[in-house]
């Protein structure tokens, strides 16, 4: 198997001459280009934060430091969720760790422990980053279903009717990436693996799990976030409810 071919620190900085083209479209045309630095410069510091300490991670092969990462996670992923409900933000927080928890936990031991069989199974390499997948994918769908069920309840919905439409809007980009997984784009996962010299065969069944995972996650975690909403809209909004 080959190794994946070495990136220097001189090539890397051509991949910002596009992203300086559009940082100054953004200036010129007064579109927040300042929002757009700050998102970059975020993302080079944070990058560079989780290279060192991945590395520390997997060399230490610590299963007490796995759950700690694995908590941080879980309560980061819960608090980001709810941005789009900021008036109820800490009311909720308990809904989505709960949910995510359940859905992204579940999802992620079938994953590690039954489809990989990791021994040891806190195994970091597979693990860490298996379950930022997970919560992440978790994280969005209740973001997008707690802005989507308040809307459609507001708007006079039942809850029941109010939950049917943001599941649909929920789940809206995993099944779009279920449609457009191999035909439109080769995900990052997949990619790598390809480009580290890994059978395109076998990367073809890892991405299977990997998809599957996401849309399983997504599910779950958004209708348990929105059935444990139900007490709190009823009691909240007295908004109609069908029985």
């Amino acid at each position: 198997m080959d190794n994946i071919q070495e990136i220097s620190l001189l090539n890397l900085a051509l991949a910002f001459v596009p992203v300086s083209v559009v940082l100054f479209i953004l200036f010129k045309w007064k579109s927040d280009g300042k929002e757009a630095m700050l998102g970059i410069s975020r993302m080079l510091i944070q990058l560079l934060i989780v290279g060192y300490f991945l590395t520390f991670l997997f060399e230490a092969e610590s299963a007490w430091i796995v759950i700690v990462v694995l908590c941080v996670m879980l309560t980061v992923s819960s608090w980001i969720s709810l941005r789009t409900v900021k008036t109820e933000r800490r009311t909720l927080y308990s809904y989505a760790i709960v949910s995510i928890f359940i859905g992204g936990g579940s999802v992620l031991f079938m994953i590690t422990q039954g489809v990989l069989g990791l021994d040891p199974w806190y195994e970091p390499r597979y693990l860490i980053p298996l379950a930022g997948m997970i919560f992440s994918s978790s994280m969005n769908s209740i973001s997008l279903s707690a802005e989507r069920i308040n809307a459609e309840m507001a708007r006079g919905e039942t809850y029941e009717q109010a939950r049917s439409i943001a599941l649909r809007a929920a789940l809206i980009p995993i099944v779009n990436a279920l449609f457009g997984v191999g035909l439109v784009s080769l995900p990052g996962m997949m990619t790598g693996q390809i480009l580290s010299g890994v059978s395109p065969l076998i990367a073809v069944r890892y991405q299977i799990m990997v998809m599957c995972m996401l849309f399983s996650a997504s599910g779950i975690s958004a209708a348990i976030f929105m059935s444990l909403l139900k007490n709190h809209l009823k009691r909240d909004r007295e908004m109609p409810f069908d029985e």
